[in-house]
């Protein structure tokens, strides 16, 4: 797949360097989805420590996610959670050489700024961590650094998407061990797409418009939709994977990568596991590979699941509205 540069937009946080009287750009819309890209048909693996950032580059895991809590312990303490510590952060990028991303609180412009300069890789502005703003996203276009975004469908993707967001990846229901709302998430994102697809295709711009406003974004942002086919950023599965399967049921619906965190480093064979969901997001239509992958695991040893019909924290939910 192309990157998608319509609309073409210069990114108002890039820098042009010169240096040997050669320019180079940095923060352009080419390098923020461009590096997005490059995870394609990978797993990025949340972590909380260098241990865990090892297991996870020596799986295979093309990222790290680096939070001070892991999603299932955010839920043990209430919901509150900020972002990890800045020294856990650098001895991570000490350790490992994969790209190093980091969570910020949605809204929480200076969190995202203190990673930027920090040097991360790419900011996942994250309703796992505690909102900071009701009412608003962070503005990416005001950043070098590329951005990753959740979304329960399509009108929060595109919204996302116009913000400045690199990457989309469903929100699921993180810590749960449950992957249904994950998949319930990827289903109605591609129901709505082969809307916008028919729609495009039948040249019906009145109905194009009624879609825009549905959706609350631009005319030009739903028609790159339905040009496209798809988002014109990688969409990438998570919350609640858990076991090989999981990432390759996702892969196999049409993501191009998915996150996983406490279902690997809350179960007793992280290193295993690991490699197992490694494995099975690469050979996803596969299904010997897949079946290998599966026999790696062992269902005793897996993080106990959550009802996600019964929480009395529901993070997908967390966050703006708009």
């Amino acid at each position: 797949m192309a990157i998608s540069l319509i609309p073409d937009r210069k990114s108002e946080g890039r820098k042009i360097l010169i240096e040997n009287d050669k320019e180079t750009i940095k923060g352009s819309v080419l390098v923020k989805r461009g590096f997005a890209h490059m995870q394609k048909h990978g797993v990025i693996m949340d972590v909380t420590n260098v241990e865990q950032a090892q297991i996870a580059e020596e799986s295979g895991a093309v990222a790290v996610m680096v939070l001070d809590k892991l999603p299932y312990d955010v839920r043990k303490a209430g919901g509150v959670a900020r972002t990890a510590g800045v020294k856990t952060i650098q001895d991570i990028m000490d350790s490992v050489s994969i790209p190093i991303m980091a969570k910020c609180r949605i809204g929480h412009i200076s969190e995202a700024k203190m990673l930027e300069t920090c040097g991360v890789d790419m900011v996942d502005e994250s309703e796992v961590l505690t909102p900071a703003d009701e009412e608003n996203h962070i503005w990416k276009w005001n950043f070098t650094v590329p951005f990753v975004n959740g979304a329960k469908n399509l009108g929060e993707a595109l919204r996302r998407i116009e913000e400045g967001t690199s990457m989309i990846r469903t929100k699921g229901e993180p810590g749960t061990g449950n992957v249904a709302e994950a998949v319930n998430h990827i289903k109605l994102l591609n129901r709505e797409i082969r809307t916008v697809r028919s729609v495009y295709s039948d040249g019906d711009f009145q109905e194009m418009i009624k879609l825009s406003r549905e959706f609350r974004v631009s005319l030009e942002t739903v028609m790159e939709v339905g040009k496209l086919g798809r988002l014109p950023v990688v969409n990438f599965a998570a919350g609640g994977i858990t076991t090989p399967s999981d990432a390759a049921f996702l892969m196999s619906l049409g993501c191009d990568g998915v996150f996983v965190g406490s279902g690997i480093f809350k179960s007793t064979d992280p290193s295993l596991r690991a490699r197992a969901v490694v494995l099975a997001t690469t050979f996803y239509d596969d299904e010997k590979i897949l079946l290998e992958a599966q026999k790696m695991v062992d269902e005793k040893k897996s993080l106990v699941g959550l009802d996600t019909k019964n929480l009395d924290l529901r993070m997908q939910e967390r966050g703006p509205l708009v």
